[in-house]
């Protein structure tokens, strides 16, 4: 049955997608069993391996299905803010998501709190998209593997109408820079954008928050001091080779299999940067790089965050399903970023929100896709 079950996950997958299955993939696949064993013995009510959702690779939708995914997020453009009292800045039901962000950056990054909070936010995010915009999908990921040989010209960035949008317009700037890395990996060069977005479905997106921390020079400047002011600007992207090549699949692999416990696979993640080391979570990010994804507080301001933080959830996620006895339990660092200032360390008792959007939740509430947040969370990555 259990055979069936995983040939069913993958069946799909194999017929439709242009992308061969990388060895993240592979191993994701062959944790299923690992799954199905745990839920046995940790029935989680209704939610089953059958009945969870399933959150798919941008390549393995329809065209159909990309484009109903980036309708719903205009529409999510398209509604008023709840947070504009706070964020004078914030337009839409969009923005609101970005002032949560740019609020809570110091607490979840560098933290007990960066996985399991970004889990949250990204659930939260899909949900108003499918209960506020009649989307009908579940928040796609991007495979960063899959791309990072030619990123500008993949199904992600290619800026047909089935895309997230292409690259911006050549402009000079003199690149990206990563603190406290020794050269030559405390620059990341430029690529062939940074200017506006102008091809596919966000070609029209007006930016209205920030800028607060940005990657390029020539931004107008936020009229507050804290980035929430009104700073309308059209989306820049900067698709990068340069910072995609840390996010080949063997890094993503290399990640789960050798970090054997949560300080150092998070460690490993958000990137090490005193040894040059960029980690994932940084190279997908300034792979698109420009306004805002290039901000470290405002990235969220970029559609395409969602998916790079799906697949940051996704890989968490198959790293726990090596040990889920150890892993669904096991969380990390201190309680601010980088412990700067120094605090204590972080518990499963300790709590997470979304500022307006949505209240205080127990770490622990948040560990599992399968069964957490009082079953709320039921998904897997397929």
């Amino acid at each position: 049955m259990l055979s069936l079950l995983i040939t069913a996950l993958f069946a799909g997958l194999a017929v439709s997608q242009a992308y061969p299955p990388d060895e993240v993939d592979n191993l994701a696949k062959e944790s299923l069993p690992k799954l199905k064993e745990w839920l046995a013995k940790n029935p989680q009510g209704s939610c089953t391996l059958e009945t969870a959702i399933r959150r798919k690779e941008w390549s393995d939708l329809t065209k159909a299905e990309r484009k109903e995914y980036t309708d719903a997020v205009l529409c999510l453009q398209s509604k008023p803010a709840l947070t504009s009292s706070a964020a004078p800045g914030a337009k839409s039901r969009f923005d609101d998501y970005i002032v949560v962000h740019i609020q809570q950056t110091p607490r979840n990054h560098g933290s007990t709190f960066f996985l399991p909070w970004h889990r949250y936010y990204i659930w939260h995010y899909e949900n108003a998209l499918r209960t506020e915009c009649g989307y009908n999908g579940y928040q796609p990921y991007w495979n960063w593997g899959r791309y990072a040989a030619d990123p500008v010209n993949s199904p992600l960035f290619n800026g047909d109408e089935y895309s997230m949008g292409g690259n911006g317009k050549k402009e000079t700037y003199p690149g990206i820079t990563i603190p406290g890395a020794p050269a030559p990996a405390n620059r990341i060069p430029p690529g062939d954008g940074g200017g506006c977005v102008t091809t596919g479905p966000f070609k029209n997106m007006t930016v209205n928050i920030g800028p607060i921390a940005p990657s390029l020079t020539n931004l107008p400047r936020n009229p507050r001091s804290d980035g929430l002011g009104y700073n309308p600007r059209c989306l820049r992207r900067d698709v990068n080779r340069n910072a995609a090549a840390v996010t080949f699949s063997n890094y993503t692999y290399n990640l789960i299999t050798q970090n054997k416990d949560a300080y150092w696979f998070q460690t490993v993640m958000e990137g090490q940067f005193p040894q040059g080391k960029w980690g994932v979570h940084t190279g997908g990010h300034y792979t698109v790089g420009g306004d805002p994804a290039g901000d470290f507080y405002v990235s969220p301001g970029d559609p395409v965050f969602w998916l790079h933080h799906a697949q940051i959830d996704r890989v968490w996620w198959i790293w726990q399903v090596q040990d889920l006895v150890k892993r669904l339990g096991e969380v990390s660092l201190t309680k601010t970023m980088n412990n700067m200032p120094p605090s204590a360390n972080g518990t499963l008792d300790d709590t997470s929100n979304l500022g307006v959007l949505a209240g205080d939740v127990k770490v622990r509430e948040l560990m599992s896709t399968m069964g957490g947040m009082g079953g709320k969370f039921c998904y897997i990555y397929e």
